[in-house]
């Protein structure tokens, strides 16, 4: 016996999200215990005394505080980013609200749907199609993974050089992704939408004209490298406030020379909870960020120090910024949850715009 599509499909998003909570802890405990998988005494070792945690976590005060200033300044930076890769004017305001919602529903909500909510609520408040505006925002986190892997690159001749030695293959993968993306997305943005006129001209497949229209228009940034080399400069300065905050996080649990290794740490994040939808990014993040820290040379401790706080700083200060953008914008929380509801709607836009007629 069948059953059901709405039971089934309720079935399968229960097991995800314990599947997720059971992966997101074990890679969450790795920052605090060892496993012992060999079968010879315990399973779970701690890495050091848990009291004397909880104890010393006051004293990073000290770095704490300008690393949440400066990961709250992520949301005014990439408002002024955005308005690099929109086709006409939208004002600062909006650009922060939108921003600042989407912070919050990445970082308070599950399914890491914060860039696709940003383009969503664009598209319904400028009447600007969701696929483009989806495009421009593309554009902005292409060029901020573009800076990043430059910052990174620079790393190696910084005073970790040595250390990141052990890191040149994973470093060249990463470049060549990067340089791949920038391939596909400069040919998008100048073949999409000639592509769709073509279909348009022949009456076939009207709803791919369309789209490849919306694609090319949200893309149309890329296609002169002014227009890329804009958004690059203003890529710069999210990406180097981020930067800037790990490093100084590291500096702080007495990492010698750890203000030049927060690209290495930031990138590792990046790479790691890339794939919007992963249930266990929260995991991911401690995981990474307590071995980063622990191949830069600090104790155990203070790694888990470090990834604790730098989650605990970047999440109550995006989430600060973000929830007061909803309550400027008199949107409803619950309405927000619904991620459901939201990739529904996002969805009937992009089919709505498929059966528009392609601009000649």
């Amino acid at each position: 016996m069948r059953l059901p599509n709405a039971g089934g499909r309720t079935w399968l998003k229960v097991l995800g999200g314990v599947v997720g909570l059971v992966l997101s802890l074990l890679l969450l405990s790795t920052a605090f215990f060892k496993w012992n998988l060999s079968g010879s005494g315990d399973l779970l070792t701690p890495r050091f005394p848990l009291d004397k945690f909880v104890r010393d976590l006051p004293g990073h005060l000290v770095w704490l505080v300008p690393f949440m200033l400066l990961q709250a300044s992520l949301v005014p930076l990439r408002a002024v980013q955005w308005q690099a890769t929109l086709r006409r004017p939208i004002p600062f305001k909006d650009r922060f609200q939108l921003v600042g919602i989407g912070v919050f529903v990445h970082n308070a909500l599950p399914g890491k749907l914060g860039e696709v909510t940003r383009s969503f609520l664009l598209s319904r408040t400028h009447n600007i199609p969701f696929i483009r505006s989806l495009g421009s925002v593309g554009v902005c986190k292409l060029m901020e993974f573009a800076c990043l892997m430059l910052l990174v690159a620079l790393s190696f001749l910084g005073p970790f050089g040595e250390t990141m030695a052990h890191f040149r293959t994973e470093l060249h993968v990463a470049l060549s992704l990067c340089i791949g993306l920038v391939a596909l997305v400069v040919l998008l943005a100048h073949w999409a939408a000639p592509l769709g006129r073509w279909l348009h001209q022949r009456h076939t497949m009207p709803r791919v004209d369309s789209f490849l229209n919306h694609v090319g228009e949200g893309l149309g940034t890329a296609r002169s490298f002014n227009g890329m080399a804009k958004v690059f400069f203003f890529s710069v300065f999210p990406v180097f406030a981020s930067a800037l905050a790990y490093g100084l996080a590291l500096h702080g649990v007495h990492i010698p020379g750890g203000l030049f290794a927060g690209a290495v740490v930031l990138g590792a994040i990046s790479l790691g909870q890339s794939l919007p939808g992963v249930p266990a990014g929260m995991g991911i993040y401690y995981f990474v960020t307590s071995w980063a820290a622990r191949a830069l040379g600090s104790n155990p401790e203070d790694a888990a120090a470090f990834a604790t706080l730098t989650h605990l700083g970047t999440v109550i200060s995006q989430v600060a910024v973000g929830a007061w953008c909803v309550h400027r914008s008199k949107l409803r929380i619950r309405d927000l949850r619904k991620g459901g509801r939201l990739a529904n709607a996002a969805a009937h836009h992009v089919a709505h715009e498929a059966v528009e007629p392609a601009p000649p």
